[in-house]
């Protein structure tokens, strides 16, 4: 796998959208200053391909991948692997609850050719290509064919990460076992083993098979087959023996059948005949027609009667005066009683009203001139007061003063007011004017009261008057009314007789809705009777016709007890008839099925001469017993087992050429799978393959370490060999940190460089990515890890890349990528 472009968005430091282009970037350097994010472009690349980030800790970490607030994350890569290109896409969002899942991830094969540069035109996904993995489920099995390792594989042969970079040379040796053999292919030898193994299987259940059936076909031999020979000759004689005898038995049969039938016609009408019995109450149902229609027409009758007793009452009725004038009549005679009674009692009261009111005139007269003198008498006080004031002003002043008050002359406090003299003459017209003024209030009151009595009388007359025209004028129309009455005696008269003939005419509908209901019933009871009677006449004509093909005589249907009676007579004579007929019919039959049995017994015996058992149906002959099929079917079984056993022959002769074909192929793929076998095959080529990983990961690590150090195995564990040490070997475990990351170089660029040229699969490795502290190292160690990467990135077939901040180490690799993080966003720039 070799990375060509990487795009990142959203992607935990690259907030901002940013693209790193590895076309041509054989030998490369990630620097920057730490936190910068340089270790996350390597998460990248997993990221993209499976999901995860080695220090995330498995997929539960991916929330790891959205930068901070981001609400997505986009990542693709654009990569070759055994000379395809592939672009691989991945995308996780936060939804509004704050969880965060893939939303998109798959994977393309891109056209032969495709420049990368293309993407920067803003290319559709259907224009990259074949879609090889379109959901999240399906990008495990897509990646592991397009790479050809699996996740934990890839992080520990191509992206080497920080902590995990020693993972290889510490590996238990199963699981090493199981790198090697994704690497190198050799899984397809364990394939062609099972393959092999499911062959042998195959081929050793076909071979039991052939046994199988070989086992069945030892009867198959030239003496049955003669035997079934001669036996289909017999059976071909049997069955021209019995067509040639088959025609009689068909007379035979034929004429059994026809006696049969004929015993069976004159039973059948000596059923039909002995069924004919006139039903028991057939007179009864007469009868009752006949009653019943004469019980109708006296109801009918009783009907007309009484409906022309009602019409005559009507008539009656109608000849009488109208209720209701007589009865208005009656009310107007009433009324004018009433009103004459009234008017005359209204007289008298009308002649005291008026001399009531005459008085009461003459009354108000007299109080109207006592009130007028009044009126004069108080005006002369008035005069004669003012004279005495004029003549006494002093006493007039003394009027007007109050104790206590400035008097309106001296305007001094008045003390007390000095009474008046007792001979003023002011005194005496004083008291005059006050007697004066209290007479002639009374005098004013009483014509008050006087007046509003008159009036009262006025009133009261004049409705006693309106009312007394009222009562003239309505005993005058009622008078008018009833000029021509004949009195109220002869009116009382009329409206009795009436109410008697109401009450006739009620009696007479009565009695003529119960002559009707009657004749209702009556025409029910008619129409039951009929039914009967239709109900009987149809059974006889069914009994009839059931024995018509006979020719019964001629019925009167008027008279079904007679018809019934006739019927029955002629059905007697002809049972008698047909009785003496069926002795012979049944003798007939016995002669025939005797016939019939003799000539299938000589059939029979024909095929029992054959030695041929058949299922018998006895004289009365069926499918089954029909002797031409029987021999048919002999001679078909006869045919049919010649012709097996001939096939059984070429069968067991063709089975026997493919058991050898079936044992020769079981023979070898067993001997193939037992040379393909893990611990033998395969386990040489592993040692094969770990002994050249190991020659090649001790140069490295003899130039590494100045010559100090080789590298060894046994049975798949790693051993140092310490030639500063008299070679003293110790296990890879006991290194010091340093020293293990040099072992660890040397074992990734061993297998960068001496095993990806063995590889017989997709997993060629063509790329190795290391992010390790390269901090660690001295200036010598450092000086040949550089130089032996260099060495490596020449060869030209290898893309190298490092993770470093050490200036000395990413100022010898000739393309840096320098990353730079701000408060918003990490940002990349190619150097070099």
């Amino acid at each position: 796998m070799r990375p060509l472009r990487l795009d990142l968005a959203g992607f935990t430091v690259f907030r901002e959208p940013t693209t790193i282009d590895f076309t041509d970037a054989d030998f490369f350097a990630l620097v920057g200053p730490t936190g910068s994010g340089k270790s996350t472009v390597l998460d990248a690349i997993c990221f993209v391909l499976y999901g995860t980030v080695p220090r995330w800790g498995g997929t539960r970490g991916i929330a790891n991948a959205l930068a901070p607030s981001a609400v997505e994350a986009r990542v693709r890569l654009v990569f070759d692997s055994a000379g395809a290109r592939y672009v691989a896409t991945r995308v996780v969002r936060r939804d509004s609850r704050g969880n965060v899942k893939t939303g998109n991830a798959g994977l393309q094969l891109m056209p032969d050719g495709f420049d990368v540069t293309k993407l920067d035109t803003g290319m559709s996904p259907e224009d990259l290509g074949e879609v090889i993995a379109g959901t999240p489920a399906e990008m495990e099995a897509a990646v592991l064919t397009a790479v050809g390792l699996p996740y934990e594989q890839f992080t520990s042969c191509v992206v080497l990460p920080q902590g995990q970079f020693a993972d290889f040379l510490h590996a238990k040796p199963a699981a090493r076992q199981e790198i090697l053999v994704n690497l190198l292919g050799l899984g397809v030898y364990q394939k062609v083993q099972q393959a092999a193994t499911a062959r042998a299987v195959a081929a050793e259940a076909r071979l039991a098979a052939v046994d199988q059936v070989l086992h069945g076909l030892t009867d198959a031999d030239e003496q049955t087959l003669a035997a079934a020979t001669a036996h289909l000759d017999a059976m071909r004689r049997l069955d021209a023996d019995v067509r040639a005898a088959v025609p009689e038995l068909h007379r035979a049969r034929a004429a059994a059948d026809a006696a049969a039938g004929r015993l069976t016609a004159l039973d059948d009408e000596l059923a039909e005949l002995d069924r004919i019995h006139p039903p028991a109450d057939v007179a009864a149902v007469t009868r009752a027609v006949v009653d019943a229609r004469a019980a109708a027409a006296e109801t009918a009758s009783a009907v007309t009667l009484a409906e022309e007793a009602e019409e005559k009452v009507r008539g009656e009725l109608a000849a009488t005066g109208d209720a209701t004038t007589l009865r208005l009549l009656l009310q107007a005679h009433t009324e004018r009683d009433r009103v004459a009674a009234e008017a005359e009692s209204l007289g008298g009261g009308l002649a005291t009203a008026e001399a009531e009111h005459a008085q009461a005139v003459a009354a108000l007269d007299q109080v109207r001139a006592a009130a007028a003198r009044a009126d004069t008498e108080l005006e002369a006080a008035r005069r004669a007061y003012q004279e005495a004031q004029t003549a006494d002003r002093a006493a007039a002043l003394r009027g007007h003063l109050s104790a206590g008050a400035p008097c309106p002359v001296c305007e001094q406090e008045v003390h007390v007011v000095p009474a008046l003299p007792a001979g003023s003459a002011v005194t005496a017209a004083e008291a005059a004017g006050h007697a004066a003024r209290t007479a002639a209030d009374a005098a004013a009151k009483l014509l008050t009261e006087r007046d509003r009595a008159a009036r009262a009388l006025e009133r009261d007359l004049d409705r006693a008057r309106a009312r007394h025209d009222q009562l003239a004028a309505a005993l005058a129309e009622l008078d008018g009314r009833l000029a021509d009455s004949p009195g109220p005696a002869a009116l009382r008269r009329e409206l009795a007789t009436l109410d008697r003939l109401r009450g006739q005419l009620d009696q007479a509908g009565t009695a003529v809705r119960t002559a009707r209901e009657a004749s209702r019933r009556a025409r029910v009871g008619v129409e039951t009777a009929e039914e009967r009677v239709r109900l009987a006449g149809r059974d006889f004509d069914t009994a009839r016709d059931r024995i018509a093909r006979l020719g019964p005589p001629a019925a009167d249907r008027d008279d079904l007890a007679a018809a019934w009676a006739h019927l029955r007579e002629w059905a007697s004579r002809e049972a008698e008839r047909r009785r003496a007929d069926r002795v012979d019919a049944a003798a007939s039959v016995t002669q025939a099925r005797a016939a019939t049995e003799t000539v299938a017994a000589g059939i029979d015996a024909l095929f029992a001469d054959a030695g041929v058992h058949r299922i018998t149906g006895g004289a009365a002959g069926g499918s089954a017993s029909d002797p031409v099929a029987a021999a048919a079917v002999a001679v078909v079984a006869a045919e049919a087992e010649v012709r097996r056993l001939t096939e059984r022959r070429e069968q067991a002769e063709a089975l026997t050429a493919k058991r050898v074909e079936h044992e020769n192929a079981a023979r070898t793929a067993r001997s193939l799978a037992g040379h393909l076998r893990a611990n033998n095959f395969e386990r040489w080529l592993l040692a094969e393959a770990l002994d050249l990983l190991v020659d090649g990961a001790s140069r490295i690590l003899r130039e590494l370490t100045g010559g100090q150090y080789e590298l060894s195995h046994d049975k798949g564990e790693f051993s140092v060999i310490d030639q500063h040490d008299a070679g003293l070997r110790r296990g890879v475990r006991t290194l010091s940190g340093g020293e293990t990351f040099q072992a660890s170089l040397a074992l990734a660029l061993a297998l960068s460089e001496q095993l990806a040229g063995l590889s017989t699969t997709t997993a060629s490795l063509e790329s190795i990515l290391l992010d390790e502290g390269f901090g660690t190292l001295d200036v010598a160690t450092l000086d040949t890890v550089a130089a032996t990467l260099e060495t490596l990135a020449a060869r030209g077939d290898r893309m190298v890349g490092v993770v470093t901040h050490v200036p000395a180490l990413a100022e010898r690799v000739p393309v840096r990528y320098e990353i730079r993080k701000d408060a918003r966003t990490a940002r990349v720039e190619r150097v070099g």
